[in-house]
């Protein structure tokens, strides 16, 4: 079954096959990777119930349904993430944007240093920053009605006691945290309107509320930079992921704004992907 999988979703176009199928076996048969590694090498035979399943989820993501849409979760740092249609699947690139919101909030001598995650989506990054800084306080928001239903999922399940999560827009969330925050963080709708995503699983199945950021891509940064100059206390730190070849417009646009230290970081593939700054 391990090889027929395989070479199935190989057939598919996709990019990582083995590890695919690895996944999707041992979500029928609720299995770590490696153990369903073993049981290939050892010989064990499936019952004819669990091959159905495994057939059945193969013929998905052969579609390019997205792996965990069929599973239902979504790693992200140390959380285990549910998700599905309507909100969008978070990516390992975001989790160097998180880990430098981590080291920002971490590095505050407040006693309780507050952060706030602008466009949570399924809550990927406020979490981690909840359940990583202890000592802050995390606020989050969205606005999507489709994806707030997974988002309330994940912050019942994490059950940090430091994270409060919101349904609002993020150009006017969190009046009552104006001038007292120590991060922000986004990680908006960045692609422009005419950039249509290569990827199946991403042009057919992410939501476009969480893709598409107008003409230029920019439409939603610029409100996170307005939203932060509100929340940020002097001294505080902007954080905003965003597309390879925005890191120079970014830059440009927060300057304008009156942002300081503007900077863009690449991410482990050598991609720019993270711009920050500091409120002045």
């Amino acid at each position: 079954m391990r090889s027929f999988a395989a070479s199935a979703l190989a057939g598919a176009g996709i990019e990582d096959a083995e590890i695919d199928a690895d996944l999707l076996i041992g979500h029928v048969l609720g299995q770590s990777r490696g153990q369903v590694q073993a049981a290939a090498i050892m010989g064990k035979e499936l019952s004819n119930t669990d091959a159905s399943a495994i057939v059945a989820l193969i013929g998905r993501r052969e579609k390019r349904e997205p792996l965990q849409h069929i599973t239902g979760r979504a790693p992200f740092r140390a959380l285990e993430l549910n998700v599905g249609p309507g909100v969008f699947v978070p990516r390992p690139e975001t989790e160097g944007v998180a880990q430098i919101a981590i080291d920002a909030l971490r590095s505050m001598a407040d006693p309780e240093p507050i952060g706030v995650d602008l466009g949570t989506g399924s809550g990927a990054i406020a979490l981690a920053l909840a359940t990583e800084v202890p000592h802050a306080r995390v606020f989050a928001c969205e606005n999507s009605a489709d994806a707030f239903p997974w988002t309330s999922r994940n912050f019942a399940e994490v059950a940090a006691d430091n994270a409060r999560l919101v349904f609002a827009d993020l150009a006017d969330a969190f009046p009552e945290l104006d001038g007292t925050v120590s991060v922000v963080v986004s990680n908006p709708p960045y692609i422009p309107a005419d950039a249509i995503p290569r990827d199946p699983e991403v042009r057919l199945f992410d939501p476009a509320h969480a893709l598409y950021g107008g003409q230029d891509g920019l439409d939603v940064v610029r409100l996170v930079s307005q939203t932060g100059l509100r929340l940020l206390r002097a001294g505080g730190v902007l954080i905003i992921e965003h597309g390879e070849l925005q890191g120079a417009d970014i830059r440009a646009l927060l300057d304008n704004d009156g942002w300081r230290a503007t900077a863009t970081h690449r991410d482990l593939t050598t991609r720019d992907r993270t711009t920050t700054a500091l409120r002045p």
